[in-house]
């Protein structure tokens, strides 16, 4: 390894997928930068999923979104392995 390069070795997360129809699973939460967001823990990611069921639930409290589409949980949580240069 060259004195410049940082050593880097893969590690565990989680990402939140959805299937789609024509790409299967797909990663669903991105960063502004367009990069998957990776969790530390699994419950980490299914507080997040959990958080998003809570948001569309009030939205159809409030009027805004048809009860099955507010009930309706599309999002799983899945292992990765974050690999130097990506998942």
């Amino acid at each position: 390894m060259k004195s410049s390069e940082t050593a880097f070795t893969s590690r565990k997360g989680y990402a939140i997928f959805i299937d789609t129809v024509c790409d299967g699973s797909t990663p669903v939460l991105r960063s502004g930068d367009g990069e998957i967001v990776i969790f530390e823990t699994e419950i980490e990611a299914q507080r997040e999923v959990a958080d998003h069921q809570m948001t569309r639930l009030q939205e159809f409290l409030d009027g805004e979104r048809e009860f099955d589409d507010a009930m309706s949980v599309d999002e799983y949580v899945l292992p990765v392995m974050v690999r130097p240069g990506g998942v």
